[in-house]
């Protein structure tokens, strides 16, 4: 078991914000652990060919797998446990997981966010996941959907952008709202004039060995990819306790260094509002363990 005395940061997720913040916090010659209960979002790619750097591609899994270890050769911590409350005692954090409390100078939160799946089995959801008959991040792989049957499964405007963002790659994209028709007259003009058909109704799904089938109504339409717009939940749950600010959406507000408004807490990655990128995550965590490190240094300087 770990030791619980304090840290100079904890770090809440183990996806890639919390892993590039735990290498640069660690390489500051901070003493820094990392939370990881095994959901981030990154481990369900089955494979980015967006990430720079990585021409051939690369698993979700195996990038983490590799920022784990990078961040365990400079001396990061990473427990595999939920935390369960976040609370203050004076200048310090208190971080309680499991029957176990670890105090902090500062913490970040990496917590990231869930997709809402659409109705069907979880089993057959990730098959479908993993052999990319269901995909839920257009900028990240439309380009591997160019000229091919594509339908998009949600409501509302984010439905309707997600189709008008995937027309850019294919002719063939169609637009399944499972509950009631919510569109606005301008935007069923749009889809018109771009192509592509809409209909509103219960939907059911089946995976097939080479394409995925929606059934609406009476009908029957196959497609290589389809992609959910359903929203996502944002895992921003632990920060209200200790009074940090959050968006409408439920994202953490944090200012140009990623601080929130409670001193000493920090958030990056996708419980931010942002591009729900790997790339762009990465970014602000290298942004917030800076500022951690320089905040931490005008409190008791940092030297060797």
């Amino acid at each position: 078991m770990m030791g619980l005395k304090r840290r100079d940061c904890v770090i809440i997720g183990g996806g890639p914000a919390g892993l590039t913040a735990a290498i640069y916090l660690s390489r500051y010659h901070l003493s820094v652990i990392v939370f990881d209960d095994g959901t981030s979002r990154a481990a369900t790619i089955p494979i980015s060919h967006n990430h720079a750097g990585f021409p051939d591609g690369i698993g979700g899994s195996e990038l983490l797998e590799r920022m784990r270890a990078q961040a365990l050769t400079y001396g990061a911590e990473i427990v595999n446990e939920h935390v369960n409350a976040l609370s203050q005692r004076g200048d310090e954090f208190l971080v309680s997981f499991g029957n176990h409390t670890l105090p902090a100078r500062t913490v970040m939160i990496a917590t990231g966010v869930i997709n809402r799946p659409p109705a069907m089995p979880k089993g057959e959801h990730d098959e479908a996941l993993r052999r990319g008959l269901i995909r839920y991040c257009p900028v990240c792989d439309g380009f591997e959907v160019t000229d091919k049957q594509v339908a998009v499964v949600g409501q509302g405007a984010k439905a309707f952008d997600e189709a008008v963002f995937l027309r850019s790659y294919t002719r063939e994209v169609k637009l399944f709202l499972p509950g009631e028709h919510d569109l606005q007259p301008h935007q069923q003009a749009r889809l018109t004039e771009l192509g592509i058909h809409f209909e509103s109704g219960p939907l059911k799904f089946e995976v097939e060995q080479e394409a995925i089938l929606i059934r609406a109504g009476a009908a029957e339409y196959r497609f290589d990819s389809i992609y959910p717009a359903l929203g996502s939940d944002v895992r921003s749950e632990l920060v209200t306790c200790v009074g940090a600010t959050l968006s409408n959406e439920g994202c953490i507000r944090v200012d140009d260094h990623q601080r929130t408004n409670v001193p000493g807490l920090y958030a990056a990655g996708d419980v931010v509002i942002g591009l729900d990128q790997i790339s762009h995550a990465m970014g602000q965590a290298g942004v917030a363990a800076t500022t951690i490190r320089n905040d931490l240094s005008e409190r008791s300087p940092l030297v060797r």
